[in-house]
């Protein structure tokens, strides 16, 4: 029973969500390192603090009403259809949250379990997708009268040759020209469209997925207590961590995209043991990879080099995640440094599906998803990312795969 204790606060402490536990008069009883982080708070000062008190002041008594209401028929609020609200930090700031609610037993009293997460950068791309849409709507408007004002020109020109009879062949080519114009921009218009809601769709379906998986697991775990459960808890376990690193993952990979988008990606060079970083990925992975998977460095190369140690540890993390993610349970992993001249050479073997021939030429482009992965989760934008780290660090990388047969990255670096 200690050990699973010690278990439970570990995951409870690892959520990158915010948990507070909250007693039926509002007072915050428990909160995870993550809420502390998110209000700005020592763990010491939260405890028994009023949850009004994350609220800005001039909702404080609405939230107080909305509380006791909840209190009366507590119903499980999952997250993706909770209430959006403002949280208050302790520096006063004002800041958009979502919030799912559930209901658990705690010392024989009711108390209220709040799951939440910062939306602000969510905030920030549907402004941005909304005036994206805005900016459409006016572009469609303005080719529309420009359709118009053509169509117009050009009869008033058709009823001119009518008349004159002149130029008739000149005047119909130019009306050819402005219809081929009109199809072009439309056709333009129309893949923006698609473009857009192509990314919606899958932002929404990859991220609406993992939470449905953290919460009904974590519903369920309470159900296991008694003796002989142990097996399905650690089923229910295992798969909240694995939704939660993969919520990780997209979360990564839309703010590293942006970031790099932004030209907001700085470098850090500072001399480091690549060793160290690799062991350390590698001691990540162990908990969340799948069963009998294993991960294995090979390396004649043990000095250390000049980089960005932070870059070179979300190269990895993306490379050996897909590794693992496109591979059998009883598959394996190895990694090789080397150095070859001035150049540090690190390759990455799986044994996975592979990438069919065909497809190999897109394998970089962002969005792209290979025919024989779509039912596997994820974004499509892992190995541009990656692509787009190797270059800031002035290396290459390469790849060979067949399908059915795995993969292997080679990844080139300078050592200084």
């Amino acid at each position: 029973m200690h050990q699973s204790a010690e278990t439970y606060q570990a995951i409870f402490e690892s959520c990158e969500e915010g948990i507070i536990v909250v007693n039926k008069s509002g007072v915050i009883q428990v909160a995870n390192d993550s809420a502390c982080r998110l209000f700005k708070y020592d763990k010491s000062t939260f405890r028994g603090m009023s949850i009004e008190q994350l609220v800005p002041a001039h909702l404080r008594k609405k939230h107080v009403a909305d509380r006791k209401q909840y209190s009366k028929n507590p119903q499980p609020r999952k997250m993706g259809f909770g209430r959006e609200l403002l949280g208050v930090n302790s520096d006063g700031e004002k800041f958009p949250v979502e919030i799912s609610l559930n209901n658990t037993i705690l010392d024989g009293e009711n108390h209220t379990v709040a799951f939440i997460i910062d939306i602000t950068e969510r905030k920030k791309i549907e402004e941005a997708l909304r005036k994206s849409e805005e900016q459409l709507i006016v572009y469609a408007t303005e080719l529309e009268n420009l359709v118009s004002e053509r169509t117009q020109a050009l009869d008033h020109t058709v009823k001119q040759l009518e008349l004159l009879n002149n130029n008739l062949q000149e005047q119909i080519i130019e009306r050819k020209k402005a219809e081929e114009e009109t199809k072009k921009a439309l056709k333009k218009e129309k893949d923006l469209n698609e473009l857009k809601s192509r990314f919606v769709s899958m932002a929404s379906h990859e991220f609406r997925t993992p939470l449905s998986t953290i919460l009904s697991s974590a519903s369920l775990i309470g159900r296991y207590n008694d003796p002989g459960t142990e097996t399905k808890r650690l089923k229910h376990i295992d798969k909240i961590k694995l939704a939660i690193s993969n919520l990780n993952n997209i979360l990564n990979d839309f703010l590293s995209l942006a970031k790099l988008e932004e030209g907001k990606t700085g470098l850090e060079i500072i001399q480091i043991d690549l060793c160290t970083i690799v062991t350390d990925v590698i001691e990540e992975f162990e908990s969340i990879k799948h069963e009998n998977q294993s991960i294995e460095c090979k390396t004649s190369f043990h000095e250390s080099i000049k980089s960005d140690p932070k870059i070179l540890k979300n190269i990895f993390i993306n490379l050996i995640s897909n590794a693992l993610k496109y591979s059998k349970d009883d598959s394996k992993t190895t990694i090789f440094i080397d150095q070859e001249d001035s150049e540090v050479v690190i390759r990455i073997k799986d044994q996975g599906i592979g990438i069919p021939e065909a497809e190999q030429q897109h394998l970089f482009e962002r969005f792209f998803r290979a025919k024989n992965a779509i039912n596997i989760q994820g974004t499509g934008l892992g190995l541009n990312i990656v692509k787009k780290y190797v270059e800031m660090l002035s290396g290459s990388i390469t790849f060979e795969s067949r399908e059915n047969d795995g993969t292997t990255f080679t990844v080139r670096l300078p050592k200084q």
